[in-house]
């Protein structure tokens, strides 16, 4: 069933085209991930579905039967309201009977009022729940937003950080259980734990998927097509981002080469015309008009990739020493006696879950704050860059012009090659044309403005440079050229991110936040810090398991407790199971990895048969989990 269709839309902003008669839908089941460069309009498309943004031409139809939520970058939520209670806002009158039942109990444990009467009111309200599944809608509420870290359910909105606010409107638009879920960046504000929650949750969620999103791992998982906006027009690729990138690679060396194969006919071509040919004949006419054709043939040129090539800046040992400092607030520790001397060579991943004080530590190293206790020394040929994650210096003065702001810094830049050009020049390399230059800042987007802030930071010339979430609001395709760029960047790194992908390219030691303010450092990337959790995770249940084991033959046999059950004896039909899912697993798993690998290497072209592949990987997938937890619940009857 087809949920969306946009048809021929088309959208200007007068300095750019956002976008040219395009078309698409969306049927059931659809995962669509919505890449492109910042600023080419993803964000615009999604407000033009949900109503917010009015298309110039074209038409835009909805399932009048389909419940269509969207999470915008900046949810909209009423203030007034507690976290469940905006959790619960589209859901009808369940939550007034939770509410009424809460106020019934409590007057009743306050005893005011008439107790038979409040008991027989208690009784009608906890019907009317168990009718409407409300009790069990609020139980899942509570799980959403533990998974997401919200933990107090009572605190006003009002009084939420703009990245829990987020995290409430995602548990808000997921427990909606709409038919098609609108996002936009979701996992902006949220730690790797979470993530990763919404990662699993998003990839067994029954409903449509339409999202924008610049983390590569998430986008891998959770999307079976991908939908690019590329100057203006709409490119459709089925299969997930990894297909994406392998069949976008094909095709723009498929159109190098096709564009070189017509440079040598029509030199050809124009070598016989310049001999001159008579047009006597009807061939010779035609041949004279086809060059003409052919010399009027435009080819629409690569898209270009940012370039973020300057300067160096010499660096001596010393970089940056920190010894024994501790900074808290309102009585919390967020660090204590952290220790650490970074070098030159040092490329740091800090990791931790929200709030607890990654920001305030790269405060305390740029000398933006300073410590409770404890010293911070800067080695003399030091100059930071600091990529904060908010972006404010970029947002102070939104009339200025965009050029105007770089030249702020310099009017000249030099590169790594040592080329000097202007400061224009260097906003063409990164992807702002000419009459984009002179534009204000105001008539940017968000990620337009994140990429001018990092332009502005890098032609400082840092020798030490401090990335504070730089995946925020920037594309996939900036992304990789920063990541290609840090590779070979002369001096410290360090970084704080909760994006996974970005992490394991760029960094080589990681700092992670363990509680009470205490920071354990971990060598190598995010994965291997995973490697090394997971490991410790199971030696520490194995420690458990033995001492529990050591307390239960130390007690006396007749300590037990007489009324215990006798352990369950396994029957045949178990038994017959047991072997048959031995056997099932495997064959599941081999069908799975084959579908993976046709679906990656050799995709049908026919989109119905695509769907039917993807269809069927992700029943595979829930059948083999299936499989193993009723295998290893066998498998421990049978120990």
């Amino acid at each position: 069933m087809t949920l969306l269709a946009l048809r021929d839309i088309s959208k200007d902003f007068g300095i750019k085209e956002i976008l040219r008669e395009g078309s698409f839908s969306i049927e059931e089941g659809d995962r669509v991930g919505l890449i492109g460069t910042n600023g080419s309009g993803k964000s615009t498309l999604l407000k033009m579905i949900a109503g917010l943004e009015p298309i110039d031409s074209g038409e835009i139809w909805k399932n009048a039967s389909s419940k269509i939520v969207y999470l915008p970058q900046q949810p909209d939520l009423d203030e007034e309201l507690t976290v469940l209670e905006q959790v619960f806002a589209d859901s009808g009158d369940s939550m007034a009977l939770v509410r009424e039942y809460e106020l019934i109990s409590a007057r009743l444990a306050e005893a005011t009022g008439d107790t038979d009467q409040l008991m027989a009111m208690l009784s009608r309200v906890s019907q009317q729940i168990d009718q409407a599944n409300a009790w069990e809608l609020e139980t899942q509420a509570k799980v959403v937003l533990t998974k997401l870290g919200i933990e107090d359910f009572t605190v006003k909105i009002g009084t939420l950080s703009g990245g829990y606010r987020k995290r409430v409107a995602i548990a808000t638009a997921l427990l909606a259980e709409p038919d098609l879920i609108l996002m936009d960046e979701p996992t902006n504000h949220l730690d790797a734990l979470s993530v990763e929650w919404l990662q699993t949750y998003l990839s067994r969620y029954q409903g449509a998927l339409f999202l924008i999103t610049h983390d590569r791992y998430f986008l891998d998982q959770v999307t079976n097509r991908i939908l690019e906006i590329d100057r203006g027009d709409l490119l459709p690729y089925a299969g997930n981002y990894s297909y994406y990138l392998e069949k976008k690679a094909a095709q723009e060396d498929a159109a190098v080469s096709s564009q070189k194969k017509h440079a040598g006919v029509l030199r050809r071509e124009l070598k016989w015309l310049q001999r001159g040919a008579k047009a006597r004949s009807t061939k010779q006419i035609a041949r004279i008009d086809r060059i003409r054709d052919m010399q009027n043939t435009e080819f629409k040129q690569a898209r270009g990739n940012v370039d973020i090539t300057t300067a160096g800046r010499r660096i001596g040992k010393k970089v940056v020493e920190l010894e024994n400092v501790t900074k808290g607030y309102d009585g919390r520790t967020l660090i204590k006696d952290f220790s650490y001397l970074f070098t030159p060579d040092d490329r740091i991943g800090i990791i931790g879950p929200n709030g607890v004080g990654k920001s305030t530590l790269m405060n305390i190293i740029t000398g933006r704050e300073r410590p409770d206790s404890g010293t911070v020394e800067i080695g003399t040929t030091i100059h930071i860059g600091y990529f904060d994650q908010y972006s404010d210096d970029v947002n102070i003065n939104e009339d200025q012009r965009v050029i105007d702001y770089l030249k702020d810094v310099a009017e000249l830049v030099t590169t790594a090659d040592g080329t000097v050009i202007t400061a224009s020049k260097m906003l063409e390399r990164f992807l702002f044309p000419p009459d984009q230059q002179y534009a204000p800042i105001h008539k940017l987007s968000g990620g337009e403005r994140r990429r001018l802030f990092l332009l502005r930071v890098l032609m400082q010339a840092p020798n030490v440079l401090i990335l504070d979430e730089p995946t925020n609001d920037l594309d996939v395709q900036t992304l990789g050229i920063l990541e290609d760029y840090l590779e070979s960047f002369k001096g410290c790194v360090i970084v704080v991110s909760h994006d996974r992908y970005f992490l394991d390219r760029t960094v080589e030691t990681v700092f992670s936040f363990e509680g009470l303010g205490k920071l354990k450092q971990y060598p190598g990337n995010y994965s291997v810090y995973l490697d090394y959790k997971e490991k410790a995770e199971q030696t520490e249940k194995l420690k458990q398991e033995a001492a529990a084991k050591k307390v239960e033959k130390t007690q006396p046999a007749n300590a037990k407790s007489k009324n215990s059950s006798p352990s369950k004896k396994v029957s045949y039909k178990e038994k017959r199971e047991y072997a048959s899912l031995e056997e099932k697993i495997p064959t599941l798993e081999e069908e799975k990895e084959t579908l993976e690998k046709q679906l990656y290497t050799d995709p049908p072209s026919d989109y119905g048969d695509m769907q039917t592949l993807s269809q069927r990987l992700a029943d595979l997938t829930t059948e083999i989990d299936a499989a193993t937890e009723r295998w290893m619940e066998l498998a421990e009857l049978m120990e």
